[in-house]
């Protein structure tokens, strides 16, 4: 039996749906077809084809003949008799409840033969196998490399590189240590949503031996015989063999809520189309029936839909790339200088140990040791405090994609909506009311219930009806509603005006009969127990306006029943259109006081014989629901939008209903092409592009449209997506990303999980999530709020920015620890700074007070939400990306091409003109380390620091008597070796200095630079927190923790310095005085001073690009839609 939902037409216009490539028009008017018929035709047969194939965009390597599972189900065309005799099941079709069913020996057998019915979970790595990849990522490879490389040294030279046994050491334990943290957060994250899991219902009813008996889902066999009721999950895919108006919620198989009919009988020859086939994981949410399973666990529809997404490879995400890409670039660096000095040292000296082992230790130092575990912490802090917000990170990286998404596409029903129907509007008496209180509100409150017209509305919502409430001991909000939609819809609102008295109507006025909704007459009839002046029953009706009008002869018009006359008709066809143009789902209610004389209160009814009333009704009036909006969807959508970002509507309700929602919720403001024509009185053809701005897109012109068309329709800023199908939302993400969108998608049910796995972000729901979209998404809303997306967003960019500051921080000491190496070997100096002297500055303080980015609050309240994504889509990146793909195919070498042959290109490759291109090419997007970085980090600030060092440096060892000329000579002594406690005497001007003066000189000199670099640091700590602002005010002291951790690191350097027996580990000296310090404060106030003028010259030369406003969003909370204040919005 059809579903209730269909008893109102919320599209009861025709409508040419347009989209903005064609010039010509195409009508999708679906209205003259019964809407479940569509539904199937539609949706059914696509879900099919989602199994078999997916319409790959550029980039997408299977196939669909790789991708092919073929939905085996033939059952649905068979006879009972046939069914039973293929399973050995014996069933009673017209008394289904005294059938035999399987034996229970045979179900055991069955049970061990096939297996438990449950669904194979997907393919999972082993732990061990999941921290070999955490520990691969190029950072980590990077550092163990130079771990490797400290113990080459340490050979080539034991005596003088002793403390490269603790520094090889201690780089690769802090690889794998970054290994470890990123390992146990996706080991948490994965544990998290295995409690959230729920592959199959717990207990089922099963008729086996002749009895009704309940028994695990998982021992369901082929051949059982279920007995399914109103509320219950289908266990396994199962042929109707009889049944009482059962209806099941097909959503999870074809994204559309409409319940579908299921009962004996079928004339489709498609399965899902089969209205005697019920599947695995639908809902039944009306009626009861017997059915005999014919597929369980991975046989089932469900399981093959789940394993289509073992085939969907999962999208790299943007950090990753750009992590990847930078090592590259610091290890190209790292090898480069490394090879120059070596061949400058081999030069100077011609002593290969020596040249090799300046040149390992020139690579180390180029090489952040710290950055890698301050990327990994703050992506895990971060997916902490996401955690907070209820929304759960399967993966670290995706806390940054978020953040960089430029087109999200989002369901409607249970993402934007809460998939609960609720009264708008009523129509009666000549009298419109607003059940209501919403920001469009048109018509009168509803004050009194007894107001004719919506008294009795109020009745027969409560008494024609087939839902029920699950329990009746709690007061009316507390309970749940079993059964249809739509009419949970009208019975919360009836119950909620009616208050206590509603639980006695059904004892008050008890029914005598009911026709139940049919497709054929489109109403639902029934008669009660109900009293008047002529008789002791009433006849109620409810249904599709158009079908209960016919039955009507009189109307209630002015408190009074009157004979049904023309006007009567267009004032009721006015309020029918004003109601299904919001996009509302409008049903008709009529009654029939009957005639006492000829239907007494013992009259016997019969369905066959069709003895009751069918004309003479009167018509009480019309009712509107509607699915409204989630609570801050409207604020949420227009933030993204204020954002730069595309938010797309992908839904498989009709046009009319899309947009509709879509205009209430700041997605769709300005007119679509149909509206400009209509407006400027033109023919749609005749409209230019540039004169619209809103596209409605059937799903059916979708396997149509050319690359060109594609980037039309994305090139407007409100796009919906209309009647699609799963096929159709994979398609969109594909073509999204083929242009260069950063997609996020939202989706819960099973056909989604494809679609999820695809998008840089799949984002599930929880709550009405099935597991496979959970398994297949990165991030799961654990309150299935979409309001949580653009917090997850908004905390996206403030990783980034904070990532950005951090790499701009971190890189600046590279340096300052460059250029001592490089005048060790050339000039020569004495070594300023030691290896592990480096390594307290990458692992000891600059962790310390890396982290604290972690914690740093945005400059403005709504700064980052001001600017654009940061590599926002355009004509002009969509044209650069086409060319970059033409240049790769041309130059792209054949799939079975030798390794060595790939190799040399590789080499090649940085000798050809298209590698500069693609590698420098300007684009409008922000990378995470982009030129400006660099330039900062190395040259300006880190150049600056290395100038503190050398001048502290210099002044200490003059305090000591020892000119930067005498420390030259010194070093370019090849005669002796100086600075050392065993070193001979060297006398300058008069003055000896023994081995111990020169080291413990040597020593503290080397403690001036350690804390040089240290102050600038701080300074520099400070000055990167100001993107969007000069480097002062409040909000940079906001961060507490900022104090913490350089408070920190300069306690690590006290400790390492002014505690006597870690002098020697550390080459410090704890004789050190802190009075040198002020050269570098004073150096460290010129940073500022030098970062202040920078910032004031790039702002005239490179003004911050912000979005521009979106006129006529609706960005202010309102009581509209934050919170309802009537209980019949609650349901």
């Amino acid at each position: 039996m059809p579903s209730p939902n269909n008893l109102g037409n919320s599209a009861g216009l025709p409508r040419t749906i347009t989209f903005t490539g064609d010039e010509r028009p195409q009508t999708r008017d679906q209205s003259t077809r019964p809407r479940n018929q569509y539904l199937q035709e539609k949706h059914a047969v696509e879900v099919i084809s989602s199994t078999q194939e997916a319409v790959p965009a550029s980039g997408d390597k299977a196939s669909p003949e790789e991708k092919a599972k073929n939905v085996d189900i033939t059952e649905h065309l068979m006879s009972l008799d046939e069914v039973c005799a293929k399973y050995s099941v014996k069933v009673n079709a017209s008394r289904p409840q005294d059938s035999c069913g399987l034996q229970e020996h045979q179900a055991a057998d069955l049970l061990a033969q096939n297996g438990p019915n449950t669904l194979t979970p997907p393919k999972r790595k082993s732990g061990l196998q999941k921290f070999l990849i955490c520990l691969s990522s190029l950072f980590n490879l990077m550092l163990i490399a130079a771990g490797i490389l400290e113990y080459i040294l340490l050979a080539i030279d034991f005596k003088n590189n002793k403390a490269n046994i603790y520094m090889g050491a201690i780089l690769i334990v802090v690889a794998f240590l970054n290994a470890a943290v990123e390992w146990y957060q996706q080991r948490k994250s994965e544990n998290t949503l295995a409690a959230l899991l729920k592959m199959i219902p717990a207990k089922t009813h099963v008729v086996r031996d002749g009895k009704l008996a309940s028994v695990p889902s998982a021992d369901v066999v082929v051949g059982d015989v279920l007995f399914l009721r109103m509320g219950d999950k289908v266990p396994a895919d199962c042929y109707v063999f009889a049944g009482s108006d059962l209806k099941v919620d097909n959503s999870s198989l074809t994204g559309e809520s409409e319940p579908q009919e299921r009962g004996p009988g079928n004339t489709h020859r498609n399965p899902l189309e089969a209205t005697n086939m019920a599947f695995n994981g639908t809902l039944a949410v009306g009626g009861s029936a017997y059915a005999i399973v014919v597929r369980t666990g991975d046989g089932t529809v469900l399981g093959q839909i789940a394993g289509l997404t073992a085939g969907e490879e999962k999208t790299e995400s943007p950090l990753t790339r750009e992590i990847a890409s930078f090592v590259r670039i610091i290890a190209c660096v790292a090898m480069f200088t490394a090879v120059v000095f070596f061949a400058t040292g081999m030069g100077l000296y011609k002593d290969f140990p020596f040249a090799i082992n300046f040149a390992i230790g020139t690579f180390v130092a180029w090489v952040p040791e710290g950055l890698p575990a301050t990327v990994t912490m703050l992506l895990t802090i971060a997916a902490k405090r996401l955690a907070s917000e209820n929304v759960l990170v399967k993966d670290l990286q995706g806390v940054e994609t978020l953040g960089a998404v430029t087109l999200l596409a989002t369901d409607k029903t249970g993402t934007l909506t809460r998939n609960q129907m609720t009264v708008a509007s009523i129509w009666a008496n000549a009298r419109l009311f607003s059940a209501a209180r919403t920001h469009d509100d048109v018509g009168e409150p509803i004050v009194d219930i007894k107001v004719a017209g919506v008294h009795e509305i109020i009745q027969i919502s409560s008494l024609c009806r087939s839902v029920k409430f699950d329990r009746t001991d709690v007061p009316i909000e507390r309970r749940t509603l079993l059964g249809d939609a739509t009419e949970s819809g009208l019975v919360r609102f009836a119950a909620s005006r009616m208050g206590p008295d509603f639980d006695a109507m059904e004892e008050l006025y008890p029914k005598v009969f009911e026709v139940p909704f049919s497709s054929a007459t489109k109403v639902m009839l029934t008669i009660h127990k109900l009293e008047h002046d002529n008789g002791a029953l009433t006849l109620l009706v409810k249904g599709a306006p158009e079908r209960v009008l016919r039955l009507c002869s009189t109307i209630l018009y002015g408190d009074q029943e009157v004979p049904l006359t023309d006007e009567h008709q267009e004032a009721f066809q006015d309020s029918y259109e004003g109601m299904a143009s919001k996009g509302h789902r409008v049903l008709a209610f009529a009654m029939l006081r009957m005639d006492g004389s000829e239907y007494t209160h013992d009259y016997v009814f019969d369905r066959r014989s069709g003895n009751w009333p069918k004309e003479g009704y009167t018509f009480v009036g019309l009712v509107s629901l509607e699915d409204p909006p989630k609570h801050g969807v409207r604020e949420a959508v227009g933030r993204c939008r204020a954002a730069g970002i595309q938010v797309v509507m992908v839904t498989g309700d009709h046009p009319l209903t899309a947009e509709a929602v879509a205009r209430r919720i700041n997605l769709v403001l300005g007119e679509t092409r149909e509206d400009v024509a209509q407006r400027t009185g033109r023919d749609v053809e005749l409209v230019g592009d540039d004169e619209y701005d809103t596209v409605v897109v059937h799903g059916e012109q979708i396997d149509g449209m050319t690359d060109a068309d594609w980037e039309r329709i994305f090139r407007k800023p409100e796009v919906i997506f209309a009647r699609t199908s799963p096929r159709n939302k994979l398609d969109i993400v594909a073509r999204a990303q083929s242009i260069g969108h950063i997609c996020a998608v939202t989706g819960d049910g099973v056909n989604d999980a494809p679609a999820l796995k695809k998008a840089d972000l799949g984002v599930a729901m929880n709550a009405s999530g099935s597991d496979v979209s959970k398994e297949a998404a990165s991030m799961i809303l654990l309150d299935d709020n979409f309001a949580s997306i653009v917090k997850g967003i908004e905390e996206g960019r403030l990783i980034f920015a904070n990532l950005k500051k951090s790499i701009r921080y971190t890189l600046t000491h590279s340096t300052p620890e460059v250029i001592p190496q490089i005048l060790y070997i050339i000039v020569p100096l004495p070594a300023m700074i030691t290896s592990i002297m480096i390594l307290v500055i990458d692992l000891g303080f600059e962790v310390l007070a890396a982290l604290t980015y972690a914690w740093e609050p945005s400059e403005s309240p709504t700064g980052l939400m001001k600017l654009p994504p940061r590599k926002p889509v355009t004509v002009r990146s969509i044209a650069q990306k086409r060319a970059r793909e033409a240049r790769q195919a041309a130059s792209a070498l054949p799939e079975n091409a030798t390794w060595i042959r790939r190799v040399g290109r590789a080499l090649r490759a940085p000798f050809t003109r298209n590698w500069w291109l693609d590698r420098f090419e300007k684009t409008d997007g922000e990378e995470l380390v982009d030129g400006d970085l660099l330039s900062w980090s190395y040259l300006e600030a880190g150049l600056i620091s290395a100038i503190s060092l050398l001048v502290v440096f210099f002044v200490i060892l003059n305090h000591h008597g020892i000119s930067p000329r005498q420390a030259r000579l010194m070093a370019n002594d090849t005669n002796n070796t100086y600075f050392n406690k065993d070193s001979p005497t060297y006398t300058y001007n008069g003055r000896e200095f023994t081995g111990t003066d020169q080291f413990y000189a040597l020593n503290e000199a080397r403690t001036g630079v350690l804390f040089s670099i240290y102050i600038l640091q701080v300074f520099n700590l400070f000055i990167c927190k100001a993107r969007l602002r000069l480097p002062f005010g409040r909000f940079m002291f906001r961060n507490k923790r900022t104090f913490l951790g350089f408070g920190a690191g300069l306690a690590l350097l006290a400790f390492v310095t002014y505690i006597p027996p870690l002098n020697t580990v550390f080459n410090t000296s704890y004789k050190s005085i802190p009075l040198y310090w002020l050269i570098a404060v004073a150096f460290g106030c010129f940073l500022l001073a030098y970062a202040t003028a920078r910032f004031l010259v790039l702002r005239k030369s490179r003004p911050i690009k912000w979005n521009n406003t979106i006129q006529g969003l609706h960005m202010h909370p309102t009581i509209w839609s934050t919170r309802h204040t009537t209980k019949s919005i609650e349901v």
